[in-house]
């Protein structure tokens, strides 16, 4: 028993004390029965029941026998729990399923108290019954047959057990072999990793020259764009230009309309500091009255440009007080854009007109 508890030491503490106290329990066990085996008290109180005592010291006899194959049974589990200590050491993992174990040894165990409980209550009336009568003595050899059944029915708990720590040691074999498959799978993996590692790498300095290409091609984008830009002004001023030469005798002779001075390209102030751009501005004349003449100039007319127009009109009104003349010069426009700047009261002339 020594060396087995030496050996039980080695265990953590939540599977150490349920063990511990488990043996030394069922160690008070045995050495309870060595002590009734004595029979000092009886005999000293009961000199005349010496023959139904001699009796009872036999099947003590027999009890401590088995007890002893016991202690054999303990030993060889002594020597397997070294082993399963030794397997403990080697992963963590495997606490998983001893804890399992462990808490149905735990189980047993509580099952094993309670009997004992029952068992010691039964001693002790047999300690009172012995004191009183033979009749009692009677009932004396009747519980140590209980104990001994008692007893076998140990055995056979103990034979369990030994049957559920070799299932145990099997298990932790199949354990390791997973762990050594998991450790393999887990090599592999960072491989992968490894080679994913590098892709990655490779993939960032790609971004890096990818967005640096798209810096210097949003440069050039935004170059083109300005120098499109310059185009369209280009192509704009020109129209207006023309149209500026052009629209006095149009206006003439379409409205009856006499320009007064020069056609010009201007800004407008409508307060302190704010100004509205007009491609074509000036001022005309007929029949005494005197108008205000706006217009833009696109290369390409469409019906949002009308719109733009009308609002930049509706602004000017507040602060021209003449009835404005509005027109608009482009090089094309659809019927439907003709048409919705008829009905706006809008005159447009085309670069083939000028």
């Amino acid at each position: 028993m020594k060396s087995y508890i030496e050996a039980i030491d080695n265990l953590p503490d939540e599977f150490r004390w349920p063990l511990v106290k488990a043996f030394e329990i069922f160690r008070e066990e045995i050495a309870d029965t060595v002590k009734k085996a004595d029979f000092d008290e009886l005999k000293a109180v009961v000199a005349d029941l010496a023959e139904a005592q001699k009796r009872t010291e036999q099947r003590v006899a027999e009890l401590a026998e088995a007890q002893k194959k016991a202690e054999e049974r303990l030993t060889r589990l002594e020597i397997t729990v070294q082993e399963l200590i030794e397997a403990q050491k080697k992963a963590e993992e495997r606490l998983t399923r001893l804890e399992i174990t462990v808490q149905e040894l735990i189980e047993a165990q509580k099952k094993a108290e309670e009997r004992l409980t029952r068992l010691e209550i039964t001693v002790q009336e047999l300690i009172e019954a012995q004191k009183k009568a033979e009749e009692r003595l009677t009932r004396l050899e009747v519980t140590v047959q209980e104990l001994i059944e008692a007893q076998k029915k140990a055995e056979e708990r103990l034979t369990r057990l030994e049957v559920t720590v070799q299932e145990l040691i099997e298990a932790q074999k199949k354990t390791e072999q997973r762990v050594n498959e998991l450790a393999e799978a887990q090599k592999k993996a960072e491989e992968r990793l490894t080679r994913l590692e590098v892709t990655v790498q490779e993939l960032i300095e790609a971004q890096k020259k990818t967005e640096q290409a798209i810096q210097r091609l949003t440069q050039e984008q935004i170059k083109i764009k300005e120098e499109l830009g310059g185009l369209s002004h280009t192509v704009g001023y020109r129209l207006e230009d023309e149209a500026m030469k052009a629209i006095p005798k149009l206006l003439k002779q379409d409205f009856g309309v006499e320009v007064v001075g020069r056609l010009k390209r201007d800004f407008i102030e409508i307060s302190k500091n704010n100004y509205i751009e007009v491609n074509i501005f000036g001022e005309g004349r007929k029949n005494g009255k005197e108008y205000v003449i706006l217009g833009e100039a696109k290369s390409q007319l469409k019906k949002r440009n009308i719109d733009d127009f009308l609002k930049k009109v509706e602004t000017l009104k507040r602060h021209i007080g003449k009835e404005p003349i509005l027109l608009y010069v482009t090089y094309i426009s659809h019927p439907q854009v003709r048409k919705y700047a008829e009905e706006k009261n809008i005159k447009i002339y085309h670069s083939y007109e000028l």
